[in-house]
């Protein structure tokens, strides 16, 4: 997994006001834990460009004021109206124990269905990971070439061998939907094939009695 390095400074005051006037100046005020202590830092915002507008998950290596720490992004709480990153919080990872991560789902391969005109619905664009961080893949990728209509492809049919994947097993990843359009045609040609069958018996029951 990719690891992107996070520049911070630590922080010292924690007040509601002192937050304020970091956001005004572009940082996000963050705090990292998971260790000995907490660390309460601030970092410039521009900086977690790369590591949340992304398809795939990352490692952080923060680096306060010359302390080093290898960590994730554990959560980000956003602006309601503007958007911009209002705290951040990382998980400080030691290499012998296991952490848990969203990981991306990428969707890979044709769907015959799709191929057909069905359309592709995403239902899991991440799954709940546990890991230990050696282990831990930046993305998962899920085969959908043979999701044919009124299938799906769940949890449980996802392949593993080094991390545990703590979502529910029979939920749904992906599944491919028969649009309206489509289904009115499929009923146009089954009402067809019908009626041609039906045609086909009573011609040759007159056939017999002739």
């Amino acid at each position: 997994m990719k690891t992107i390095e996070i520049i911070g400074y630590k922080r010292a005051n924690l007040g509601k006001a002192e937050s304020k006037k970091l956001r005004a100046e572009a940082n996000v005020p963050c705090v990292l834990y998971g260790g000995d202590e907490q660390v309460h830092f601030y970092a410039p915002m521009i900086l977690f460009r790369e590591l949340i507008y992304t398809r795939d998950a990352h490692f952080v290596h923060l680096n306060i004021e010359g302390e080093e720490y290898r960590a994730i992004l554990q959560d980000v709480q956003y602006h309601p109206v503007s958007e911009i990153i209002l705290h951040a919080d990382f998980l400080q990872l030691f290499e012998g124990k296991k952490v848990k991560m969203d990981i991306p789902v990428k969707l890979v391969g044709q769907s015959p269905a799709v191929m057909e005109g069905g359309v592709l619905i995403h239902k899991r664009r991440s799954l709940s990971v546990l890991a230990l961080p050696k282990n831990m893949p930046s993305h998962i990728d899920v085969d959908i070439s043979n999701l044919q209509f009124h299938h799906s492809i769940k949890v449980q049919d996802v392949e593993n061998e080094n991390y545990e994947i703590l979502d529910t097993k029979i939920a749904s990843i992906a599944v491919v939907e028969v649009p309206r359009a489509l289904k009115a045609a499929m009923a146009e040609d089954t009402a067809a094939e019908a009626e041609a069958a039906a045609e086909g018996e009573e011609t040759a029951e007159t056939e017999a009695e002739g």
